[in-house]
C-alpha cells in the first residue's frame, strides 16, 4: 500500500524536484492508492504543497491549474486510506509549522497523542494519524532546530508501523526519513539523493541503492546520506546495485501490466530455477543459512501466507509431503498467532510473500521465532523486511510485479517451494539423487510448456470476452487442482468484481451443487489420467453431474485426455506434465480468462478497486 518518494538535489531551484517526485509516484501507482500529494521546499525558503483525492491524474490536473514554484527538494505520496476517508484534506502531505510530512502505515497510539496535542492548543484539520505526527515533529524541531533529531524524538513515541518522510522550510537541502515495520530504501545519485518505499520510485534516476535496517532514521542531502538508529547512534546501510532497469517496469506493448506479467511467466519460472545446482547436479540453495542438522531434524512444516501466496503454499504442501514425508500445514498468516499454534525448535515455518512487507505475514514470522521455530522466507523483493527477519530466505526472481493482482509471482513462489521440497528431500535422504535430477529436469521443461499455454490462449480470450456480462463463475479442482481453483476464483474476484468461488471437487455433493443452475459457468481443473486414474474418473463424474443440471462446463485438461470431451462445453488443453508440477500450467488459462474478461468489462486490471499491492498493516 501507499507509495513514498523523496528527492534532494545540488542545483538552483528549478522544476526537477517536482518532476522526479511525480515520476516516482507514477512508477509506484501499482501499490494501490486513493489520493496523491507533493510538498516542495522552494528556493525562497518556504513550502509549497498540492494534494488531491483520486488517481495521480487528478493531482496532475491541479498542478496544471495551480503550478508550484521552483524547488531544491521534494517529497510525494500516494495514500491508501486508513484513518479517515480518501479526501483532499486527508491526503498527504500534512503540514504543521514549517514541516511537511508523509507517512505509510498506521500509528496505533495516535488517539492518545492527538488528545495531547488538542489539549495543548493544536489545530488539526484532518482525520489522520499522520497529521498528528507532523505536529509532533514540528514541535520537536522548535526545541532542537535539527530535523533529524526532531524525527528521532518523535519516532521513539510512536507505536505501530510507519515509514515517515519530512522536509522543513528552513532546510532546502534536506529530506529526513524513518522506518519501523514499513519499507524505505535510499537511492544514491551524483549530486542528488533519493528516498522511496520501493526502488521503482527512483529507478529512472539511479541503480545504486542503500538498504535500511529496522528502526533507522536517514538524513539525505545532495552530497550525503547519514543513517542512525532511533536513539541517534551511527548506523550503516548496505549498498547494492538494482539488477533491473526502468524498462522492466513498463508495459512492453501490452495493454496492461497484468497482461505483460502473465506473458513474463516462462521467464520468471526459468530465472527462479537458475543457479540452484552445483556442477554435480545437486541442489545448492545459498541463502538457506539454517544448519543442515536443524533441517534434518524438522518434524513439521507450517506455511504462512495470505491470498495468492497462501494458495502457492497449498500447492507446496502436496509436493513437500509427497517428496519429504514431512507433515505440512498451511495457515493464513493473519490467523496464525491468534490461535496459539503448536510449534517448537523442530518446526520449520515457511513465510511466503511477494513484497516481503506483508504485515500479517511479518507478525506471524515474529511470533514463530519467539516460539523457537526456524523461519524460511520465500520472497520476490531483496532487502525487504520479512527476509531480513527470517532465519533464511529463498528468493524468487520474478522481477518487478506491477499489477496488484499477482500472476508471475505466484508461479515463481510455487517454483521456489518445489526447490525447497527437493532440497529437503535431498538433505534428508527421502529421494535418490537420480530421482531429484529427473524432477529438476521436468521443472526446467516447464517454462517452455507455460509458453505453449500462452501461445494457445486465443480460445480462452474469446470465451472470456463472450462471457463479459456473466455474474458468477465457479471453479472446481482436486488434489493440486484444488488450490488452482481457489486462485482462479480469486483472480476473477480481484479484477472483474464478480462472484467467483473455488471448491474442492469432492465437496460438490456436500453443498455447492445447490448453486448449479442452467447456464452457470463452471471451470473444472482435471487431473492427469496418467496419475491416479481413480481421481481422474471422479472429476469426470463431477463434470457429468453439473452438466446434467445445466452448467456450462469449461474444462482444463492435459493433452491427450479425450475422456473429458463428451462432457465439456469447452476444453482448454495444456501440455502433459508430472501431476505435482501441473499447477504451473493449469492456472495460466484462468489468469488469462480473468484478465481478458475484466478488460472486456472496461475495468482497470492493474489497479483494482479497494486493493493494494503490498498490505503493510495487519
Amino acid at each position: 500500500m501507499c507509495g513514498i518518494v523523496g528527492y534532494v538535489g545540488d542545483h538552483e531551484p528549478d522544476e526537477r524536484p517536482l518532476g522526479v517526485v511525480l515520476e516516482g509516484l507514477r512508477r509506484l501507482e501499482y501499490r494501490g492508492y486513493d489520493s496523491a500529494g507533493v510538498a516542495l521546499v522552494t528556493g525562497a525558503g518556504g513550502l509549497a504543497t498540492a494534494k488531491k483525492a483520486g488517481k495521480l491524474a487528478n493531482l496532475l490536473g491541479l498542478l496544471d491549474d495551480e503550478p508550484l514554484p521552483a524547488a531544491t527538494a521534494g517529497i510525494g505520496h500516494t495514500r491508501w486510506a486508513t484513518h479517515g476517508g480518501p479526501t483532499d484534506v486527508n491526503a498527504h502531505p500534512h503540514v504543521a509549522g514549517g514541516v511537511a510530512l508523509i507517512h505509510n502505515g498506521i500509528v496505533e497510539n495516535f488517539a492518545v497523542l492527538r488528545e495531547e496535542l488538542l489539549a495543548d492548543g493544536a489545530v488539526l484539520l484532518s482525520e489522520t494519524d499522520t497529521e498528528v505526527v507532523a505536529h509532533l515533529v514540528s514541535r520537536a524541531y522548535a526545541e532542537v532546530k535539527d530535523l533529524g533529531e526532531a524525527m528521532r524524538m518523535v519516532v521513539r513515541r510512536l507505536h505501530g508501523t510507519f515509514t515517515l518522510l519530512a522536509v522543513h522550510e528552513d532546510h532546502p537541502d534536506t529530506v529526513v526519513g524513518a522506518r519501523h515495520d514499513s519499507p524505505l530504501v535510499v537511492g544514491l545519485g551524483d549530486g542528488a539523493n533519493y528516498l522511496g518505499s520501493d526502488v521503482a520510485a527512483f529507478i529512472a534516476e539511479t541503480r545504486r541503492a542503500l538498504e535500511l535496517a529496522q528502526d533507522q532514521v536517514v538524513v539525505i542531502t545532495p552530497r550525503s546520506v547519514t543513517v542512525t538508529d532511533f536513539d541517534g547512534n551511527p548506523a550503516q546501510g548496505r549498498e547494492y546495485t538494482i539488477d533491473w532497469d526502468a524498462a522492466a517496469a513498463e508495459k512492453g506493448g501490452f495493454r496492461s501490466f497484468m497482461e505483460k506479467e502473465i506473458a513474463d511467466q516462462p521467464q520468471a519460472v526459468q530465472d527462479t530455477l537458475l543457479g540452484r545446482t552445483d556442477t554435480h547436479g545437486r541442489l545448492v540453495l545459498d541463502d538457506l543459512k539454517i544448519d543442515e542438522a536443524v533441517l534434518r531434524a524438522v518434524d513439521k512444516i507450517i506455511v504462512i501466507a495470505c491470498g495468492t501466496a497462501a494458495y502457492s503454499g497449498h500447492v507446496a504442501k502436496y509436493a513437500i509431503e509427497h517428496w519429504c514425508r514431512i507433515p505440512v500445514e498451511v495457515e493464513l498468516a493473519h490467523e496464525f498467532r491468534y490461535r496459539d499454534p503448536i510449534l517448537n525448535a523442530r518446526t520449520l515455518v515457511v513465510a511466503i510473500s511477494q513484497s516481503g512487507e506483508t504485515m500479517d505475514t511479518l507478525m506471524a514470522v515474529r511470533h514463530a521465532r519467539e516460539q523457537g521455530a526456524k523461519v524460511l522466507a520465500i520472497c520476490n523483493t531483496h532487502g525487504s523486511t520479512i527476509p531480513r527477519e527470517s532465519d533464511a530466505v529463498l528468493y524468487t526472481h520474478a522481477g518487478p510485479e506491477i499489477a496488484v493482482a499477482s500472476t508471475k509471482a505466484f508461479l515463481a513462489q510455487i517454483t521456489a517451494a518445489y526447490l525447497l521440497g527437493l532440497y529437503l528431500a535431498q538433505l534428508r535422504g527421502n529421494k535418490f539423487s537420480d530421482e531429484i535430477v529427473e524432477i529438476l529436469d521436468d521443472l526446467r521443461a516447464m517454462p517452455g510448456k507455460i509458453q505453449e499455454v500462452l501461445d494457445r490462449s486465443g480460445r480462452v480470450r474469446e470465451i472470456a470476452r463472450w462471457m463479459a456480462d456473466t455474474s458468477s463463475v465457479l471453479f472446481l479442482g482436486r488434489h493440486v487442482g484444488f488450490p488452482v481453483a481457489l486462485e482462479g476464483a480469486l483472480k476473477l474476484k480481484e479484477i472483474a468484481y464478480i462472484h467467483a468461488e473455488g471448491f474442492a471437487a469432492g465437496e460438490l455433493k456436500h453443498g455447492p451443487i445447490a448453486l448449479i443452475e442452467p447456464g452457470q459457468p463452471v471451470f473444472v481443473i482435471v487431473p492427469s489420467p496418467r496419475g491416479r486414474d481413480s481421481l481422474h474418473s471422479k472429476v469426470v463424474s463431477n463434470i457429468q453431474e453439473i452438466r446434467a443440471r445445466g452448467a456450462r462446463t469449461l474444462v482444463i485438461a492435459e493433452d491427450g485426455d479425450e475422456a473429458v470431451r463428451a462432457y465439456a462445453d469447452e476444453v482448454f488443453y495444456v501440455p502433459q506434465s508430472p501431476t505435482l508440477l501441473a499447477p504451473l500450467l493449469s492456472v495460466v488459462p484462468l489468469q488469462i480468462f480473468a484478465c481478458e474478461l475484466a478488460t472486456a468489462r472496461g475495468l482497470d486490471v492493474d489497479q483494482p478497486r479497494n486493493l493494494a499491492k503490498s498490505v503493510t498493516v495487519e
